[in-house]
């Protein structure tokens, strides 16, 4: 297997999407201070830049999972294990803000702060299984054969995105959520603060996974070293 450090570590992307993080947050705040207010909704609409761009970024994370396990099982190298893992872990955190978004937004919509929407369920279920695959890595951290079972398993769980993206199509009357957005579906004015929300939410993952990435593996040239030692 390569080495831990047979990669140098993302240190000029990570301050390049940095900036770019920095310049999309601005533009993200001014664009959703101005949007207009929802007149069926009221303000909590707004919720709707954080909701949605959180929910593609988990489940662009999990996707990574999914692809850097592939690689991993097929190269054997630790660097797309160390890829894989970390975007789990950056994945759940948006996976969390997904599903505390949420709530908050079906407390001032419905009128209750969770039902057992099909959407919202199978979300509960995406979120426990990636949290599952980030205990069985916390558990068993420096095997390789656990290595191996969590990149089948992170393959195998990326298979419920399709599935809850689709519930409500699948479902039908049984799903409180509204329709899937479409072209042309969001109102007058809210199209380039969508736009720019899903960016800097995507934005907003690059970095934290650039970041995740470098940790992982300065610390395990440290271990390397301290080994040597």
């Amino acid at each position: 297997m390569t080495t831990a450090h047979a990669n140098p570590s993302p240190g000029r992307a990570l301050r390049v999407s940095g900036w770019i993080l920095l310049a999309l947050g601005l533009a993200f705040a001014i664009l959703v201070y101005s949007a207009p207010i929802d007149s069926m909704q009221g303000v909590i609409q707004k919720i709707l830049y954080v909701h949605v761009p959180s929910a593609f970024a988990a489940y662009l994370g999990f996707a990574i999972t999914a692809l850097f396990g592939i690689l991993y099982l097929w190269r054997g190298e630790v660097r797309y294990d160390q890829v894989a893992h970390s975007s789990a872990e950056v994945g759940v955190v948006f996976c969390t803000l997904m599903i505390v978004s949420g709530p908050i937004w079906a407390k001032g919509t419905w009128g209750h702060w969770w039902v057992w929407d099909p959407r919202l369920t199978i979300t509960l279920l995406l979120w426990f299984t990636y949290l599952a695959y980030l205990l069985l890595r916390s558990f068993t951290e420096g095997s390789e054969r656990a290595a191996r079972f969590a990149a089948v398993y992170g393959i195998v769980g990326v298979l419920e995105i399709p599935l809850n993206y689709y519930a409500i199509e699948l479902f039908g009357e049984a799903a409180m959520h509204p329709d899937n957005l479409e072209r042309d579906s969001l109102g007058d004015g809210m199209r380039w603060p969508f736009l720019i929300s899903v960016l800097a939410g995507f934005a907003a993952f690059a970095y934290l996974l650039l970041l995740r990435v470098d940790l992982t593996r300065r610390r395990a040239i440290l271990e390397e070293a301290l080994l040597d030692d």
